[in-house]
């Protein structure tokens, strides 16, 4: 029903994958398979919705904080995730970044510990770092059936009482782990035993090939949020906007002064708004349908990389478009298949070593882009690697 092959020209558009590739990579004219948006257009009914509301030639203050859009918003927790939210709980806010980082403003104090597992989502560490607070890694365990939190390593973190934070990605971003109810719950647990918060950064639920909990905290008290867009799912992030849940009620209240007192930010782009709304209200079937199109891409990768480098042992991941791809088995120089993907084969693929020191041997491909797109990217890779290792 929905064209996931189209290749649409995004060049001279302003899109930092494309027309700014030369910051990161140092050349222009490369085939980009980088940050995780998407080359796919937004569903037709987002478009759809934002033609009409553009029809509307004036273009004033809007608001967030009305019943269309938390009715948006909880209605898609229940029909994707059959979890019950409180609307009043709900808030909005310019980015899930930002709000992140006002609640680790909230919930701790200068050089005090924010607990993530890595390898990370690099904004993470900028972000932290940032906020003058101490980044500390739970590295996650490698093993046959998926990564795996070293739970004693875990609670000895936890139990540190400089440390007051542990900020989630849930799915995990680059391994694309879904956590299970069972370590969900053990996370809340420990995290409620040794006065934690918990800080669930959800951006990428939607695109999951198992079941996604959503956090809810888990009986385990209030200092907990979900903070989630629609941005990744819909390839919608240039609208701006996403929301969290936070259950404690003086930490909600402190948000949204925050939001508007002092940072002046409580008006939304009143066409994000509506491309929130318009995705979660009619967009489920483009979802549907954009999920087996990726999970197809990961399985052409793993069919691929079974064929051509067999050592490799490419597994598709629980979730994401992201193809988080080991390549330690080969004992290859990082910097020089990255020059040689750049220089040679004019493909700019992100490196492991983005997201910290535990992910230098790997590559993080971004298959959310038609197949012809992911068959030219995972070509070079293994052409360039097969140059360095042959």
């Amino acid at each position: 029903m929905f064209n996931f092959s189209e290749q649409i020209n995004r060049k001279g558009s302003y899109c930092t994958q494309w027309d700014y590739v030369e910051d990161r990579f140092g050349e222009a004219d490369l085939l980009p398979f980088t940050i995780s948006d998407m080359d796919f257009a937004a569903p037709p009914a987002v478009i759809e919705a934002l033609n009409s509301r553009i029809n509307h030639p004036v273009f004033g203050y809007s608001r967030w904080n009305h019943s269309d859009f938390k009715n948006a918003v909880t209605h898609w927790f229940k029909s994707r995730f059959d979890a019950e939210f409180n609307d009043e709980h709900l808030v909005y806010g310019p980015s899930v970044i930002y709000i992140v980082s006002q609640l680790i403003r909230e919930w701790s104090q200068p050089n005090q510990g924010v607990i993530i597992h890595t390898p990370a989502y690099d904004a993470f560490d900028k972000m932290i770092l940032g906020l003058g607070r101490t980044i500390v890694a739970n590295k996650l365990q490698a093993t046959d059936s998926g990564y795996q939190i070293n739970w004693e390593q875990f609670e000895v973190q936890l139990a540190d009482p400089n440390n007051s934070i542990l900020l989630l990605c849930s799915p995990h971003n680059p391994t694309g782990r879904v956590w299970t109810p069972t370590e969900l719950t053990r996370m809340a647990s420990l995290c409620q035993k040794h006065n934690v918060a918990v800080i669930s950064d959800e951006i990428h639920m939607d695109v999951s090939f198992k079941p996604h909990t959503p956090w809810q905290g888990f009986n385990a008290g209030e200092r907990w949020a979900l903070v989630s867009s629609a941005s990744k799912s819909f390839n919608i992030p240039a609208l701006n906007g996403a929301y969290a849940f936070i259950a404690e009620e003086s930490t909600r209240d402190n948000y949204l002064f925050n939001l508007k007192q002092v940072d002046g930010l409580s008006s939304p782009s009143i066409l994000g708004v509506i491309g929130l709304m318009s995705a979660y209200q009619k967009g489920a079937p483009w979802l549907d349908e954009l999920k087996a199109y990726l999970y197809e891409n990961h399985h052409y990768v793993q069919q691929t990389l079974a064929a051509q480098l067999p050592s490799i042992g490419y597994q598709i991941p629980d979730a994401t478009y992201l193809a988080w791809i080991d390549l330690s088995s080969l004992s290859i120089d990082m910097d020089k298949l990255n020059q040689c993907l750049i220089k040679k084969h004019k493909v700019a693929i992100m490196q492991g070593s983005t997201y910290g020191e535990v992910g230098k041997c790997f590559v993080r491909l971004n298959l959310g882009c038609p197949r012809e797109k992911v068959e030219k990217g995972l070509m070079a890779l293994i052409s360039a690697v097969k140059e360095l290792t042959e």
